[in-house]
């Protein structure tokens, strides 16, 4: 347990001497205990952006303005953690200290006594201490777990840095934000961070312990394999034991997709194999040749890359590009169809269409004008989608373009379930898949590979 005389027995065994105070360590005491400094009321206190009121903070340890667009990344330092080429990264609750989910007070307690002696430990020997924390807590508990870290610095008595994510976003373990804002800071320092000698220890650890018996997430796993740092548990850096090898990653992972092959891979020799084209059937042009007015329907789950083909293959020829999230009404959409017809223009509705009755609104008008509808069927999976969605939304980067807002789950698995596969007896003159295949840098693609959620195990 923490106490005001483990910080003082800890200074002891580090073999600090007693020495005369400076004025400034008088100060800095009487800033501390004195209960004569007045209060200053809420109204008039230096508030942050978004409202928070900014933390005066005038001990060893100090909680910084928080990071990211939205300020949802909590920083703090104690003493002055110097930016080093090894980091030594630990979760904190389960790990560093006893977990404690419901943070009602600010008692404490070491996950094990040799806690301590071990971080301080790996202090002496070069590496910068870095505390890595998921904490999307109400304000009360979030208030008191903030008091209990300057507690554990006060008690531990070695420089750290220290990150948590208070909200479902790119800094929740497994998303890597707060290790992209670890790096930021290094690189500042003319640090480059080496992967190979650093590590991280946490708890999440996806263990499977019997049927009924299992870590409650396997987030911390999972985020040393994003940021890609070596992986221990608490068991195995603290008190030495075995790794323990029976261990899931639930969740989905691209690595999870099935290779890109025609279906003849499933039912004939290997030999027969071979990659699938973007779109299928591939034998005929995409566009029609000669050129001709046409209505282009595309039917698939969000965030699956309908627009980028549009793009691609149909903005340059002229299409009209219809999209719902744009005009926001679907008799908005069925109006902008009519117009480009008006124009001779060919046009693509470039939505999700999920179901009969929806696109039977677009063929009718089809029907009625005798102009060709053309489907294209994005095939992706729901889980792909909500996997693309959350790196659109928080690790892809937009430098031309502002970064796209998430779509709310509902939207995605709400298309799942009321999904109709598209068929020619609705109406349509052709109908075309269209597979998905990430497009990007090899830096881009290994981030696009992680594993990327803000909820679940």
């Amino acid at each position: 347990m923490s106490t005001t005389k483990d910080a003082s027995k800890n200074k002891v065994a580090e073999g600090r001497t007693a020495k005369k105070r400076s004025a400034k360590d008088l100060d800095n005491d009487a800033g501390a205990s004195s209960s004569k400094i007045q209060k200053v009321h809420p109204f008039f206190q230096q508030r942050q952006p978004g409202g928070q009121l900014a933390e005066e903070e005038t001990g060893p340890f100090k909680w910084l303005q928080p990071l990211g667009p939205n300020k949802t990344c909590l920083h703090g330092v104690h003493l002055t953690p110097v930016s080093r080429p090894k980091v030594a990264a630990f979760d904190l609750d389960g790990t560093v200290i006893k977990a404690d989910i419901r943070n009602t007070s600010t008692e404490w307690h070491w996950w094990a006594p040799v806690v301590p002696k071990k971080l301080r430990e790996v202090h002496e020997s070069g590496f910068s201490i870095v505390f890595i924390s998921n904490q999307a807590i109400k304000p009360l508990p979030l208030k008191n777990w903030k008091e209990k870290v300057k507690l554990i610095a006060n008690a531990l008595g070695i420089p750290f840095r220290i990150f948590a994510a208070n909200t479902k976003d790119q800094y929740r373990k497994p998303m890597p934000g707060m290790w992209d804002e670890l790096e930021a800071i290094f690189a500042k320092d003319g640090v480059t961070i080496d992967r190979d000698q650093s590590f991280f220890v946490g708890d999440a650890a996806g263990r499977i312990y019997s049927k009924s018996k299992s870590d409650f997430a396997s987030t911390d796993r999972k985020w040393a394999i994003n940021v890609g740092l070596p992986f221990q548990t608490p068991e195995e850096y603290f008190l030495g034991l075995p790794a323990h090898e029976n261990f899931s990653l639930p969740g989905f992972n691209v690595s999870s997709l099935p290779e890109r092959r025609s279906h003849l891979t499933f039912r004939d020799p290997p030999y027969l194999s071979f990659p699938v084209p973007d779109v299928l059937p591939s034998s005929s042009a995409l566009l029609p040749k000669p050129s001709a007015q046409e209505i282009v329907l595309f039917t698939g789950p969000p965030c699956v890359g309908k627009s980028t083909f549009y793009k691609k293959h149909f903005k340059a020829a002229g299409y009209t590009h219809i999209n719902q999230d744009t005009l926001k009404t679907r008799a908005k959409c069925v109006a902008a169809v009519l117009d480009a017809i008006s124009r001779k223009e060919s046009c693509v509705i470039d939505n999700t269409n999920r179901d009969v009755a929806t696109r039977k609104h677009y063929i009718d008008v089809a029907k009625k004008h005798k102009i060709p509808i053309r489907c294209f069927h994005f095939t992706a999976p729901v889980e792909l989608a909500w996997h693309n969605n959350l790196y659109r939304a928080f690790i892809e980067k937009a430098e031309e373009e502002p970064r796209r807002s998430l779509v709310p789950y509902t939207a995605v698995i709400g298309f799942k379930n009321a999904f109709e596969e598209p068929t020619l007896e609705e109406g349509f003159s052709e109908i075309r898949r269209v597979n998905w295949n990430f497009e990007g840098t090899e830096e881009e693609r290994k981030r696009w590979s992680m594993w990327l959620q803000i909820d679940g195990k």
